[in-house]
């Protein structure tokens, strides 16, 4: 289905990146994956994915970041900015290097993302965004004002993109899971647990509890929507926000 089409994914080397870049990999689709541990990256390419160390935090590292990927690969079809960083804190424990952390890596650099990935879709006139927001880019997480904060404002720029491209084949969405079976859900666990001074089990039944269906949401879930968006029938889909979350929020 996306033979011939390059597709890059940040934050591709683990979780839901790694999953939506398998999924584009066997639909046919050239898939760079960056980050920035070239070990992780490596081991997770497997030979078939294209591991590129790139900083989305970094305005510089993204820009030759995509340079080195489509002088290697040609130009970018499919853009998924994922690269996220998911902590909470308080807001009156939120000193400005926290609050910049978090907007730089999941704020600023999928305004980066996108930015160097239209240059490549203007040429070719089609084009797909594919943006891994969350469930707190649509409603307030309690204990992550900054983590929200961030999520809300990338539902904006895809929303403004959409309506900037209307009419056109470029088309701008949003992924919004809730809790998915990754490291960041493990990791998540152990802040919890010690935060809030329970066991980990526990903690990690907050999580479960906050998914709908109550139960944790596999990382291929919201890979195989990403893959329905860059298919045929998906085009007049723009500007959506869709909920990965086992019911409505």
């Amino acid at each position: 289905m996306l033979s011939g089409k390059h597709a890059l994914v940040t934050g591709g080397g683990t979780g839901i990146g790694l999953a939506i870049a398998q999924a584009l990999a066997e639909a046919g689709a050239d898939v760079t994956i960056t980050g920035r541990r070239a070990e992780v990256l490596q081991d997770a390419a497997g030979g078939v994915l294209h591991p590129l160390v790139m900083d989305v935090s970094d305005e510089a590292s993204v820009v030759d970041g995509f340079s080195q990927a489509v002088d290697a690969w040609g130009p970018i079809s499919i853009v998924v900015p994922n690269a996220g960083i998911a902590e909470g804190r308080a807001l009156h424990k939120t000193d400005t290097e926290f609050w910049r952390r978090i907007m730089s890596t999941n704020l600023d650099g999928a305004f980066w993302t996108i930015r160097e990935a239209l240059k490549s879709m203007h040429e070719a006139g089609w084009g797909r965004v594919i943006a891994v927001s969350s469930i707190a880019g649509l409603k307030g997480l309690r204990g992550a004002s900054a983590y929200t904060a961030s999520k809300h404002g990338l539902m904006g720029l895809i929303r403004a993109l959409s309506e900037d491209y209307l009419g056109s084949e470029i088309t701008f969405n949003a992924l919004c899971p809730g809790y998915v079976d990754t490291d960041i859900v493990t990791r998540n666990v152990q802040a919890i647990s010690a935060r809030a001074g329970i066991d980990e089990d526990a903690a990690r039944a907050m999580m479960v509890e906050a998914n709908k269906h109550k139960r944790l949401i596999a990382p291929e879930e919201v890979a195989a929507a990403a893959l329905w968006l860059c298919g045929p029938g998906s085009q007049s889909v723009n500007g959506q926000a869709i909920e990965i979350a086992g019911g409505q929020f």
